[in-house]
């Protein structure tokens, strides 16, 4: 734990490099999302991970799962050179994987990890030959893997074996505890698997998901406890909205806090005419809420009660949370530090002033009744006096201003 700040110590793992992005040991929890376009479609592809990256994804997974969609991996590294975007791409394999990564070496290549599920690179005697050509093909290419086990498509034969040998036991545990130790399982023996066919061990990263917040944490403490591999976090199948939201950040959180997890997924079903970037906002709030990292300045609102009648407070603190986000991108260039900027848009005098004066820049709307006055506070102390039509405008103003010349400039 730092004393200084309560957030806790993550746990030791090995360090993976995955393109230009270092994962696990000391290194900071990395955010992580996945395109829905058809990778085959290779403008379409390029664009939607150009804008998750422009989000804040770090590493950014496409499917690979055609042959069209593995010739495409070249075209789409293409589209985002010439966007300047250098997102590391992890490719999703799932059935055919080996043929493709054999058939297309330069997307094999060109990808910066490949991920494979253990309960479906191959079935029966293939199995085996199908996981240790990809292992063979990520060694030779010197690319890491994500060896990813799935609630919903679990290795069936493992399954049975744990089933079968629980069933002779004298103390026989749930079923959905053989379910939990099987997923365990499948991940930590295709990691050994994979070593005994000459993996390093610093280019393996393991995840288990399911869809269940309670089933989540047990894995993944289990897994903790197993092994030091950096894990990767990730409620499957959240759901939509604000279940998806609530169910990931639930599960996710608890092993934040307890120094579980180096990567992190929001897997969310989107809603339509919903930005795919949602997920990686969602991912950034909930590390910087917990204090592990800082992305974007964060604002302080009031809910709102019957001081309150006036919805104005509640548009200026969405237009300055729109502001801020689409200001990071160049503030991120040109500023050093800009992400730790703290702002409060407050309601009525109750915890108005005081609210504001715990922020770098803080504003206290009149509340109903109060005078059609907004003090405005800089690092504590009242800078400014804000009223009428442009009031907006005017503090977008003296934030943009306060960044200009608090942060020290990056050099060029």
């Amino acid at each position: 734990m730092n004393e200084a700040t309560g957030v806790p110590a993550r746990r030791e793992t090995s360090q993976v490099r995955i393109g230009s992005v270092l994962v696990g040991s000391h290194h900071p929890v990395v955010v992580q999302s996945m395109t829905n376009t058809d990778t085959e479609n290779i403008q379409a592809t390029a664009e939607q991970v150009a804008e998750l990256a422009r989000a804040g994804s770090e590493l950014v997974r496409i499917t690979v799962n055609t042959e069209n969609a593995a010739a495409s991996v070249a075209g789409i590294m293409e589209r985002l050179e010439m966007m300047s975007c250098e997102v590391p791409l992890v490719g999703d394999f799932h059935y055919n994987g080996h043929r493709l990564l054999q058939d297309h070496p330069e997307c094999a290549r060109l990808l910066a990890k490949y991920r494979i599920n253990p309960g479906n690179v191959g079935f029966g005697k293939k199995r085996d030959d199908q996981f240790a050509t990809i292992i063979e093909l990520a060694i030779e290419h010197s690319k890491p893997v994500r060896i990813g086990v799935n609630w919903g498509s679990l290795d069936q034969g493992l399954l049975a074996r744990l089933m079968d040998a629980n069933g002779k036991s004298s103390a026989p545990l749930a079923a959905d505890a053989v379910m939990r130790e099987a997923l365990v399982c499948s991940a930590l023996e295709s990691a050994e698997q994979a070593e005994s066919l000459g993996m390093a061990h610093d280019k393996i990263v393991l995840s288990c998901k399911v869809s269940g917040v309670q089933d989540l944490i047990l894995v993944y403490r289990e897994l903790a406890r197993r092994c030091d591999y950096p894990l990767h976090l990730g409620l499957t199948e959240a759901g939509l909205g604000s279940k998806g939201i609530v169910s990931s950040t639930a599960a996710l959180a608890v092993l934040l806090q307890e120094g579980i997890g180096d990567t992190i997924r929001i897997s969310l079903t989107p809603e339509p005419g919903q930005p795919r970037t949602d997920e990686v906002v969602i991912a950034q709030e909930l590390l910087q809420s917990m204090g592990f990292r800082a992305f974007t300045p964060m604002v302080t609102a009031c809910p709102g009660c019957g001081r309150t009648t006036s919805t104005f407070f509640q548009s200026l603190a969405q237009d300055v949370s729109r502001h801020v986000r689409s200001q990071m991108p160049e503030w991120k260039l040109r500023y050093s530090g800009v992400e730790d900027l703290s702002l409060a848009v407050m309601g009525c005098i109750v915890n108005g002033p005081g609210e504001s004066r715990q922020a770098n820049i803080g504003i206290s709307l009149p509340g109903s009744g109060e005078a059609p006055v907004a003090p405005v506070f800089i690092d504590g102390a009242k800078a400014a006096t804000l009223r009428g039509d442009t009031l907006t405008a005017d503090f977008l103003n003296l934030i943009d201003t306060y960044v200009a010349q608090k942060y020290q400039k990056k050099s060029s």
